[in-house]
This record gives C-alpha cells, sequence and structure tokens, in this order.
C-alpha cells in the first residue's frame, strides 16, 4: 500500500532533521535566544528613553543661562523661559527686540505665570552703560554675532532681572507667521479692538478687528501682535495682544486631535527659531505635559511690570530718550513668589 501525500510529506520532514548537523538545532535556539534579547533590549531602552521624557524627570537639577544666584529652588518639572520676539529681517543677522515674555511652567502642577517686560524698558549692560532693553539683543549681535549675540543679551536680562532663566526662544516676523501657519491657524481672543495702524504690508493698513474671538492665519496675527499705537495702553496694550497669540498657539498645539503632531511640530521648529536652547526632547517633553489638559484661564497667570517714564540719557544711541524705569520692590516680589519654585 502506497503511502499517502501527507504521510511521504512527514517522512521526509524526519529524514531532513536525522540529516542536519547536531548543533543545527543548537543554532537555531541561539537564533531566537538572539532575536527576542534584542527586542527585549529596544523595548527596554524605549521605555528608559520614555520615562526619562516625563515632565518630572527630564526638567530637573537644570543648568541657568549664567545667572549669579545659587541658592535658589527649582521644583522638578519646572523651568524658566524668555520668549523673544524680533525685528530681525531675512538675510539679516541682527535685530531688536519688539517683544519679549518671561514664562515659569511647573508641568508637574500645570500651573504657568507668563510675565511681558516692557521693550522700552531701562537697563544696564556691562561695561556699556544704560539703553532700551529693544537695543540689548542688536548691540550684542552686531559686536559678537547672532549666536553668541543673543545668549549674552540673554545672560544680561537674566542678571538684571535677577531671575534665573533655563531656556530661551527667539523668533522673528516669518517664524512667527510660519509656525502658526504649519498648525492650520488659530483662534486669537481680541482683549479690545484692534486696528492696524503699522502693518507689515501696506494693504493691511486700517484693518480692523472687533473684541472677541478670531480664526486668523499666521500673516494676520503677525499683524496684530505687531500693533500697539491704536491699542489701549500702547506697548502694554501690544503686550496683552502678544499674550492672547500666545494661548491661542497653545490652545492649538494642545488639543487632543493634535496630539500625534507634536513631535513632528517639534522636530521642525528650527524653522520657526531664529535661535533657542531648548532641544527636541524638550519640545516633546513640554507637549506630553500639556496636551490635552491645558486650560489657560485657570492655569495661566498674566503679569505685567509696571515702572515709571522717564527721559534720561542712553548711553548706546548717545540721546535723550524716554525709557520705563522699573519698581524694583515690585519685580523682586513678583520673581520671588512666581519665578523661583
Amino acid at each position: 500500500m502506497m503511502p499517502n501525500k501527507s504521510q511521504s510529506e512527514q517522512h521526509n520532514k524526519e529524514l531532513g532533521d536525522l540529516r542536519r548537523p547536531r548543533n543545527y538545532r543548537k543554532r537555531h535556539l541561539s537564533y531566537r535566544i538572539i532575536i527576542l534579547t534584542t527586542f527585549l533590549i529596544i523595548l527596554g531602552g524605549g521605555w528608559s528613553l520614555w520615562k526619562k521624557i516625563q515632565p518630572t524627570q527630564h526638567f530637573t537639577n537644570l543648568k541657568t543661562i549664567s545667572h549669579r544666584k545659587t541658592n535658589y529652588h527649582q521644583a522638578s518639572g519646572s523651568f524658566n523661559a524668555l520668549i523673544i520676539g524680533s525685528d530681525e529681517r531675512r538675510s539679516q543677522t541682527s535685530g531688536h527686540t519688539d517683544s519679549m515674555m518671561l514664562v515659569h511652567a511647573n508641568l508637574a502642577k500645570h500651573r504657568y505665570t507668563v510675565l511681558s517686560i516692557p521693550r522700552d524698558l531701562r537697563i544696564y549692560m556691562p561695561n556699556l552703560g544704560y539703553t532700551k532693553l529693544t537695543s540689548v539683543q542688536s548691540v550684542y549681535q552686531d559686536k559678537y554675532g547672532s549666536k553668541k549675540g543673543i545668549t549674552m543679551a540673554v545672560k544680561t536680562i537674566s542678571n538684571y532681572l535677577d531671575v534665573p532663566i533655563n531656556y530661551y526662544l527667539e523668533t522673528n516676523y516669518w517664524g512667527l507667521r510660519s509656525m502658526i501657519d504649519a498648525i492650520g491657524g488659530i483662534t486669537i481672543n481680541l482683549p479690545f479692538k484692534v486696528r492696524l495702524t503699522h502693518p507689515w504690508y501696506s494693504k493691511d493698513y486700517n484693518k480692523t478687528f472687533s473684541q472677541g474671538k478670531h480664526q486668523l492665519s499666521g500673516k494676520m496675527i503677525t499683524e496684530i501682535v505687531h500693533e500697539r499705537d491704536s491699542v489701549p495702553g500702547t506697548d502694554f496694550g501690544r503686550q496683552r495682544l502678544q499674550e492672547a497669540a500666545l494661548i491661542g498657539i497653545v490652545n492649538k498645539v494642545t488639543n487632543p486631535i493634535n496630539a500625534l503632531k507634536i513631535p513632528a511640530l517639534a522636530k521642525s521648529m528650527s524653522k520657526f527659531l531664529i535661535g533657542t536652547n531648548l532641544k527636541t526632547t524638550d519640545m516633546i517633553s513640554i507637549g506630553l505635559a500639556v496636551k490635552g489638559n491645558f486650560d489657560a484661564q485657570k492655569q495661566v497667570r498674566y503679569l505685567q511690570l509696571s515702572g515709571e517714564n522717564e527721559v534720561l540719557y542712553d548711553n548706546i544711541l548717545e540721546n535723550y530718550n524716554e525709557e520705563i524705569v522699573l519698581n524694583r520692590k515690585q519685580l523682586k516680589k513678583i520673581i520671588v513668589k512666581d519665578f523661583e519654585k
């Protein structure tokens, strides 16, 4: 009686096993062990990386940008960042500071403090004298180049305000516009009516936006946050517009719908930022902390510095001009309460 097909195949398989070298099965088992071990190493490395980018782990024992204080306490999961908006044009390597915000983020407690710093603030530059804040960045960049110049500007501001700064982010008109367009525009809640009196594009002159919410592109947002002459408080009013834009950006990025876009957006931030010491892992960790858990009304505290307008001599410009002299007691109280914990 002839064997059927399945019996024949089984017989051939058994013969094949007998003909194979004795160490074949050992090698086969070794390959499996190697593959399994490699998989576990990759999995373990991924888990280790995942733990490291968790905000309370990632933002711990941070370095400051040459701050003279050594006895301040910085809680795990928290940091201070200086956000700089410059008027640097394309092909230029230096620019004046149009806007500046100091941000304290406590990612563990989901609390954020945003302090707007006036561009006309009177500030001392070591070995150079007094000038307006808006000139500090330009002076250093003209002398030392773009990268070193902005770092020196951050150091000077850190020491003058007496606040530790861990990170800085510098953008300009095109950077801000590109970032907003990359996330599909934002909704900005304007605190008052805005009429464009000094737009980047002449065709936008006299365009008016009512108080309230507007869904706008990067171009219109950059026009609005540049305005100051038509808004209440001029420069202080512009600070409020910049804060409103910042909220709109964070609200859009932290929307759960956009959660999967955070790593890609973080990797492309070099397109939007002229300069920063933030790394991609820093940005991803921040994204993990705020995604789907950001409520501006409950979590963000907005502050503005007050001071007196005085006509004083500017050592850099070598003339007299109007500058804002800070209320140092108010500043110290804010720094101790909101930026050193």
